[in-house]
């Protein structure tokens, strides 16, 4: 459902009427969203069940998807409002979801590995597909054929409504408000091994919103005429080959430990960024480090995620991941604002300061493998 909207979405804005300085302000408005509002839909998961909120993000692009069949001219602003919460659920809740499943069932730890590289691996395929999706149901009559991603998301959130709804279990709410918030304070926030690993998820989210958002004009940029649909799933398939290290690193004979994994892996992203920011002209030598940023974006989202399950008690892990994001989307609504709304920091700057905070993430994931594992087994459960 997230890719199909990402397919033609330009496009299709233009389709309906709407200027560029419209389509930008959109986007501001849905970093706002992202910032005010989804910052805290992770403490709302871990309250009332992860469960609850998975279905929140179906119904608002089943919402979306019905919003943009109905209405003639819908209102841009509406549906980035609602695809902004959605991703931001998305970036937390159902990996949530999965791993306090894998506790209740009592799976091995290794299962749980396998399924976070399995979740970057199918979900890089699942844009991939989406892209076929839309380009098929398009066709070859944009005109006539705009609204059928449409339908399609409508079809896949009536499935997705049902599977949450229907086929799966969710955790109840366990807590009230007070003592999550009393053990929030004392477990997250007094624990700097996992301030360390909310930066790094900050620095990463941040800088791949910003790659996504500038990779385009980086490739036209002096009116180079380049296929971006032949170079985004490449970007993408980069992304899966990444994710399938990730169980090779944690069970073969590598002697690395995950926070060497991402610290050679934070400090590659820093320097392929730096050389973007340079504007480098060579459109083969960009397209080249694209998919290395990507192949290294694979193989750090599984281990951060095996970082949460080794520090981060389940009961404040959708929290969390949040309020983690919190820097994250302050950044780019300031940038989106000052650098691509009002045009006062160009776009090397941003990419150069996206690196900068790569290479922070770095320093992080050092000082965090220097202080060690302090296990929670011994924190009483909500």
């Amino acid at each position: 459902m997230e890719g199909l909207w990402a397919v033609f979405g330009e496009f299709e804005l233009a389709h309906y009427g709407f200027s560029r300085e419209q389509m930008i302000l959109s986007l501001c408005v849905g970093s706002a969203a992202a910032l005010f509002v989804g910052t805290f839909l992770g403490v709302l998961s871990d309250l009332i069940g992860q469960k609850k909120v998975c279905l929140i993000f179906c119904i608002l692009h089943l919402f979306v998807g019905i919003w943009k069949r109905i209405i003639g001219h819908p209102s841009v602003l509406v549906a980035s409002i609602c695809l902004s919460l959605a991703s931001s659920i998305f970036s937390f809740s159902f990996e949530t979801w999965v791993v306090v499943q894998h506790e209740k069932q009592g799976l091995r730890q290794d299962s749980m590995s396998d399924t976070f590289w399995l979740m970057t691996f199918f979900e890089s395929a699942s844009y991939i597909g989406s892209q076929v999706l839309a380009n098929w149901l398009i066709g070859d009559n944009m005109e006539k054929n705009i609204a059928s991603p449409s339908n399609a998301a409508i079809l896949l959130g009536m499935i997705s409504v049902t599977s949450v709804t229907v086929g799966l279990k969710g955790p109840s709410q366990t807590a009230s408000f007070k003592e999550y918030r009393v053990s929030f304070y004392s477990y997250i926030l007094g624990d700097r091994r996992i301030c360390l690993l909310a930066w790094a998820q900050a620095c990463l989210h941040f800088s791949i919103t910003v790659f996504w958002l500038l990779w385009a004009p980086t490739l036209v940029a002096d009116g180079r005429e380049v296929h971006l649909g032949l170079v985004y799933p490449c970007m993408l398939g980069a992304r899966m080959l990444g994710s399938t290290v990730f169980p090779w690193l944690i069970s073969g004979p590598s002697p690395l430990r995950t926070e060497d994994c991402l610290l050679y892996s934070f400090i590659v992203l820093g320097l392929v960024l730096s050389i973007i920011a340079y504007d480098y002209q060579e459109i083969e030598v960009l397209v080249a480090l694209f998919c290395l940023f990507h192949g290294c974006v694979g193989l750090i989202l599984p281990s951060l995620a095996r970082l949460r399950t080794m520090y981060v008690p389940n009961e404040l892990r959708g929290g969390m991941m949040s309020l983690s994001l919190a820097p994250a989307n302050a950044a780019i609504l300031l940038f989106m604002t000052q650098g691509v709304y009002h045009r006062n920091i160009g776009n090397a700057a941003i990419i150069a300061f996206a690196a900068m905070c790569l290479l922070t993430a770095a320093g992080g994931m050092h000082v965090l493998k220097r202080l060690g594992k302090q296990p929670y087994q011994n924190w009483h459960k909500l």
